[in-house]
């Protein structure tokens, strides 16, 4: 059948037009720059005002971010970031030292924080997965998870997916919100490829 020109009936049935093709939720993870830390901390401050993922209650600042930036570059420790096609952080992964005392310096405490939107499709798991291999070339031999105990069902599914176990817990050692919160503790043995090189983050004291 044709149509002459102006004929209504050129428009298709709803059932038999070209359906969009789905969009692909991509994104690349990479070492964490300065310029990143704004979007760092929009992400983090969102879960400060709007959950009990984190037990801090006050905003973070640049400063506070860019001070946690030199650390980890100082002591060579990877703090990762997840970017849209478009450049926009979505995500981000760090590891930092578990205690200040030296004896310490194989072991380090995860965090994964990502963007309103991001959750659910696999990046956080993406993103764990790329810090535990990050520590791993780096000699670390053990990394450590501390989580809250209220609402973070989906964290732990995630830590105990990549091999994580749980190795305690502390009742009511928070409050937030008027709530009283406890924390879950999760750890991993890693397998370094290589030796360690230390910074210490003590005085030696």
């Amino acid at each position: 059948m044709q149509f002459e020109p102006g004929d209504r009936r050129r428009v298709l049935p709803r059932h038999l037009r070209p359906q969009p093709e789905p969009e692909v939720f991509s994104y690349s993870i990479r070492a964490a720059r300065a310029g990143d830390l704004p979007y760092v901390r929009e992400i983090y401050n969102h879960f400060v005002s709007n959950s009990v993922v984190t037990l801090d209650e006050r905003r973070s600042s640049i400063p506070y971010w860019r001070e946690k930036f030199a650390l980890l570059s100082k002591l060579g420790l990877p703090f990762l970031v997840a970017v849209s096609p478009a450049g926009v952080v979505i995500g981000y992964a760090l590891a930092q030292p578990w205690a200040g005392k030296n004896a310490y310096r194989y072991t380090v405490e995860d965090s994964i924080y990502l963007g309103p939107g991001a959750g659910g499709k696999g990046l956080g798991a993406a993103l764990l997965q790329a810090l535990i291999d990050a520590c791993e070339q780096l000699g670390i031999r053990e990394m450590v998870a501390v989580i809250s105990d209220t609402k973070a069902d989906a964290s732990i599914r995630l830590h105990a997916k990549l091999g994580f176990v749980e190795a305690g817990r502390m009742g009511r050692v928070g409050h937030k919100f008027g709530r009283e919160l406890g924390t879950v503790y999760m750890r991993r043995a890693l397998r370094p490829s290589r030796r360690r090189r230390f910074f210490s983050t003590s005085s030696g004291r």
